[in-house]
């Protein structure tokens, strides 16, 4: 007989497992793509934000008319940062009950000068040390290492063959020639009025065009729209021309400022707005976009153009190849670089490159270079000021704006003396 088949086994098998995405808190899905589209016309959320940013400027109107204020004196930094003579007179008549005054005083910079004391003659070897140490403390100040050299050799030399009798008069010697190399170097050979030059623009009637150039993330944009609020409180019409067609938001970016800018500063009746934007989307010719700004300005009798310009690293040959074009073509009135006031050696190399490549690729036998510079973050860097003296020093040309926070309001004029002063804080 034919053996009967076995049973098997009556158990379900398992089903395979299957893989299932992680949902992330906050992540958010393709259901919220329309509320997080900012790109299209302003919403009744919109409006609500530019009800709290006219909320927090509107009691910066009218405090901009006329020049810049300077920056105000970095905090704990003033003049008595050196021991004035009377002082340390003082100190030698009275050493049990200010011992540890004169304890403080030896860890300054100039207590590296002390050495020196009874010298009549200073001499290039005796102060070899001391501008070791002068070139280490500028340096920790974010002086690029190559001025810093430069600086220190200049000191050097000036001090060098000085009659010197006491320590006292040491120390005036020195702070007076540190100070006069420092403000030498941060002084450039020629001033930039801005509102002079509008306002000659104006009379021959022709807009007055600012390009600001720089890396990427140093504020561009937002310091752009600093300077445009500055000159709308002193009665100007500007014309933003959105020409960083390689960043994604660039141009929302400006819209939001073009109506916040145009919340504080309404037209009146039904005339043209104080601030209008010309843009033409992204993936376009930066130089062209530039050209027809400046002409439909011209058309509308629009005082002043602000190109504002996509970042770049100065290695990027490509788009400084594209920043020389929008240059050469339009000759733009000024061509701001915009910088960090955090970086230190990264400085010199920016203004360097940038202005190489506004040589190489310009195809003009007389290329533009950099003609100003705006220092932004200035409100971060406490008395690190070095890069002040470094982008002076590479470009030759003067830091025409300082960016000291976020508001419309926090543009200033750089005060010398400031950082002179921070320079030598020891």
């Amino acid at each position: 007989t034919p053996k009967s088949p076995k049973t098997t086994s009556t158990s379900s098998t398992k089903e395979p497992h299957k893989k299932v995405g992680r949902v992330w808190s906050n992540s958010g899905s393709t259901k919220d793509h329309a509320e997080l589209d900012y790109s299209s016309n302003p919403t009744s959320d919109d409006q609500s934000n530019i009800d709290k940013d006219l909320e927090v400027n509107k009691h910066f109107v009218g405090t901009m008319i006329g020049e810049l204020q300077t920056v105000e004196e970095v905090e704990n930094l003033s003049d008595d940062s050196y021991e004035s003579e009377d002082e340390e007179q003082k100190v030698n008549d009275d050493k049990s009950s200010k011992s540890e005054t004169n304890n403080k005083q030896q860890t300054g910079l100039l207590s590296f000068f002390k050495t020196l004391t009874g010298q009549k003659i200073i001499t290039k070897e005796g102060m070899a040390p001391i501008i070791d140490k002068m070139k280490e403390h500028l340096i920790s100040k974010n002086v690029a290492a190559d001025i810093a050299n430069q600086l220190c050799s200049s000191v050097s030399t000036k001090l060098e063959g000085k009659v010197i009798g006491t320590f006292g008069g040491i120390t005036s010697e020195v702070k007076k020639t540190l100070g006069e190399s420092l403000t030498q170097l941060l002084s450039p050979r020629r001033q930039i009025d801005i509102l002079r030059d509008c306002m000659e623009a104006k009379r021959l009637q022709k807009p007055y065009s600012i390009t600001f150039c720089g890396v990427n993330g140093v504020g561009k944009s937002t310091n752009l729209a600093k300077v445009c609020f500055w000159l709308m409180e002193n009665g100007y019409h500007v014309l933003i021309a959105a020409c960083d067609t390689f960043r994604a938001g660039a141009v929302e970016q400006l819209r939001t400022h073009v109506r916040h800018l145009n919340a504080l500063h309404p037209p009146e009746g039904d005339n043209e707005p104080s601030v209008t934007l010309y843009e033409k989307g992204y993936g376009k010719d930066a130089a062209g976009i530039a050209m027809d700004a400046i002409n439909f300005a011209r058309d509308r009798m629009i005082d002043v153009v602000l190109i504002d310009t996509a970042g770049r690293m100065q290695d990027n040959e490509p788009l400084m190849r594209s920043l020389a074009k929008l240059v050469h073509i339009n000759e733009p009135d000024l061509v701001l670089f915009v910088g960090e006031a955090l970086v230190g050696n990264e400085a010199v190399d920016q203004l360097k490159k940038f202005n190489h490549a506004m040589m190489d690729f310009s195809k003009s036998d007389n290329p533009r270079l950099i003609d100003g510079i705006l220092l932004t973050k200035f409100d971060t860097i406490d008395d690190k000021v070095g890069a002040a003296i470094s982008m002076t020093y590479t470009a030759g040309q003067p830091i025409v704006f300082v960016g000291t926070g976020q508001t419309y309001a926090d543009l200033k004029r750089l005060n010398v003396q400031i950082v002179v002063n921070a320079l030598l804080k020891g």
